[in-house]
């Protein structure tokens, strides 16, 4: 699995600050020695959406699309397990794979946020084994995004390639997830996190914070 693309794919699925307008040219660099191809391909695309594109535009974008739309969220177990009790078991997954490979991520995000997924798997194998433990998630982002007709879907698609294909298992869980989206169980459940958390980390700290 090749961690600049995991890295890389972490940065531009953050909200898109200035800083990132600015250093246009050093994600092009960066993206041209990502492997493989597909995913250098993706890449490119969407790079050259974000240099055709005002900044401002970009940032309604982002908002209107992860922020608005639940069956484009960056929460990756939401599409496994939805508004329901199962999702806080989920969660202690992500948590336990972080504290295991002696890393404490920063508080001011849940840990399935997919930013933070990548940062880990740029780090550590323990990482890389959550991605492929939700490629049907994944899958069903890029399906969402590109039915949204949003450009994110290509930065989806270069995580994609670098991942083992959807086994049959894997495939049918998409097909059911897709006709009837995530579950549902509101009563007397708790949210797991701030309405103010869903405008992504990346609009508050720029990139994960790891302790060792």
């Amino acid at each position: 699995m090749n961690t600049q693309t995991m890295k890389l794919a972490s940065v531009l699925l953050q909200y898109p600050t200035a800083a990132l307008f600015d250093g246009l040219d050093a994600l092009e660099k960066f993206a041209a020695g990502t492997t493989p191809k597909p995913a250098r391909e993706s890449f490119g695309r969407f790079l050259g959406w974000l240099r055709a594109t005002p900044p401002n535009e970009v940032a309604q974008h982002y908002v209107q699309t992860f922020d608005l739309h639940r069956r484009c969220t960056l929460y990756l177990t939401y599409y496994r397990y939805g508004d329901t009790r199962k999702r806080g078991m989920a969660m202690v997954i992500f948590k336990t794979a972080y504290r295991d490979a002696g890393f404490v991520p920063c508080d001011d995000e849940l840990p399935d946020y997919l930013p933070m997924v990548l940062d880990f798997a740029a780090l550590c194998p323990r990482g890389q084994r959550l991605l492929t433990g939700h490629r049907a998630d994944l899958e069903l982002l890029r399906r969402n995004l590109t039915k949204a007709e949003s450009p994110y879907a290509d930065v989806v698609a270069a995580v994609i390639a670098d991942l083992p294909g959807l086994g049959k298992r894997e495939l049918e869980q998409v097909r059911a997830a897709w006709e009837s989206g995530p579950p549902r169980e509101d009563v007397g459940l708790e949210p797991f996190a701030p309405p103010e958390y869903l405008s992504g980390y990346g609009a508050a700290s720029g990139s994960a914070q790891w302790q060792r």
